[in-house]
């Protein structure tokens, strides 16, 4: 395994099996460097979004990078004060105009539920999902999916999409492995994509993280990352320091024992509390 090996998403699409996270990136200088830096480094995968405010950034980067357009892998967010028909198919617009691209690889909706439209997130969900449908079917997207959702927000997708999500793009790291929505996003064969895969800054802290990296030989990060590997999950890594984006990349020799994977997934204390306006379900 390395950078540049795929995994398959449910429609046959392949994806880079590691990402390059983009979120806190500052848009200009800083989201640039970082991604220039990651693609020299063999990044073929970056994720993005709307919110995040750096689209433009990452389009100049990867412009930039010498790297041909279809040898990266890039994907954007549709953010919460954007839903309906309409709105999806312009917020999509804009994404792409902005990253000076003429097509997405992969286009999720943000979060399931956002606090704008919470009397009617399901018709809106659906809305724009059959937006994003349309977008796919046209050649303007490769891959369609979701983040942020939990199985009750899938089932009501589910009532009306005609296309299975490819993709659920959710926070895991050690101690925070959402079984209900893996279960339901295997079940359904959707790929899980996990941001955040290093926790929070108190993962760093953690005795237990600290002698595992000991015994492997490798930074707590590395941990973290290959944790979410061996579980089947395709990780996004954020850094914008160039010694931590590569090293971040540096998980491909070696393997997290059973009983470590075990300790890895039950650790305590990296949950993160969440903005009940993005987050209330």
């Amino acid at each position: 395994m390395s950078l540049t090996t795929m995994m398959k998403l449910n429609n046959g699409v392949e994806i880079p099996m590691l990402g390059f996270g983009t979120w806190q990136a500052k848009d200009g200088e800083e989201a640039y460097n970082a991604i220039k830096i990651a693609i020299e480094a063999g990044y073929r995968h970056i994720d993005t979004a709307a919110v995040y405010g750096n689209e433009e950034s990452v389009g100049k980067a990867v412009k930039d990078s010498g790297i041909s357009r279809d040898e990266i892998f890039i994907t954007s967010k549709l953010w919460n004060a954007d839903r309906g028909y309409d709105e999806t198919i312009a917020a999509f617009n804009e994404t792409i105009k902005k990253l000076d691209t003429d097509y997405l690889d992969l286009y999720l909706i943000h979060w399931p539920n956002p606090a704008p439209f919470r009397d009617e997130w399901q018709k809106k969900n659906a809305e724009s999902w059959k937006a994003m449908e349309d977008l796919y079917e046209s050649g303007k997207i490769r891959a369609i999916g979701i983040s942020n959702f939990k199985p009750r927000h899938m089932e009501a997708l589910a009532e009306t999409w005609k296309i299975t999500p490819m993709v659920n793009q959710v926070r895991i790291c050690p101690g925070e492995v959402p079984e209900d929505v893996v279960e339901y996003c295997l079940k359904h064969n959707i790929l899980i994509e996990a941001y955040s895969p290093l926790g929070s800054g108190k993962v760093f802290e953690l005795e237990s993280m600290k002698s595992l990296a000991d015994k492997y030989g490798k930074s707590i990060a590395q941990l973290c990352i290959r944790f979410s590997i061996q579980k089947g999950f395709l990780p996004l890594p954020k850094s914008v320091t160039r010694e931590r984006i590569i090293a971040n990349a540096d998980v491909f020799d070696f393997e997290i024992s059973k009983e470590d994977m075990d300790i890895i997934e039950t650790t305590q204390g990296c949950a993160q509390n969440r903005n009940p306006d993005e987050t209330t379900f």
